[in-house]
């Protein structure tokens, strides 16, 4: 995963990105399911496990079995026991069938070996109501984020998003490095 080291330090990260701003933007909120696909040590998890609150779910996939022993944790340290956590690769794994109201990849989209097999099982996992969110980094040179000739640019992603069943509800400017596509499935 090449842009997950550029800011291990979560204190620096949230002077550029508010992860609970981004969840609740989305439509996060009690009783939902949401799945973190790429969820490292919890970045967007667990604001999205204390927004769902107890009738909620949060369901987390990370390839980096040290971010997930971390990310149980910090959800033991807070007593958040809606999550569950799987190490393991987003392109072969599908964490419940047709059960998230959102599907989120929180700047790793690129990062996946074939996309296409991570948006296909994103598409497994959502209910026919639900929600695709792919938050990446702008495809631009910045101080911040992986090394540009890896970055997906909106035109790519959505390309890649509609690829795998999807249609394209929305795309936006998040804060000054991202952008955010917004996507449900097609019936």
């Amino acid at each position: 995963m090449h842009g997950r080291r550029f800011f291990d330090d979560e204190k620096e990260r949230r002077k550029w990105q508010n992860p609970e701003a981004i969840l609740v933007d989305v439509g996060v909120r009690a009783g939902l399911t949401f799945v973190d696909v790429g969820c490292g040590q919890g970045f967007f998890a667990l604001p999205a496990a204390r927004l769902v609150g107890d009738e909620g779910r949060v369901y987390g996939l990370d390839a980096d079995p040290e971010a997930i022993r971390r990310l149980k944790e910090k959800a033991a340290k807070e007593k958040l026991r809606n999550l569950k956590l799987a190490a393991g690769m987003a392109e072969e794994t599908v964490l419940c069938d047709s059960c998230a109201d959102v599907v989120f990849f929180g700047i790793v989209l690129h990062d996946f070996e074939d996309p296409s097999k991570v948006l296909s099982n994103a598409r497994k996992m959502l209910k026919p109501t639900g929600r695709l969110v792919d938050l990446d980094w702008k495809k631009e040179p910045m101080r911040l984020g992986p090394p540009l000739q890896i970055r997906f640019d909106e035109k790519k992603a959505s390309g890649l998003i509609e690829s795998a069943g999807f249609k394209i509800n929305e795309i936006k400017k998040e804060g000054v490095y991202h952008y955010m596509i917004l996507a449900t499935p097609k019936s």
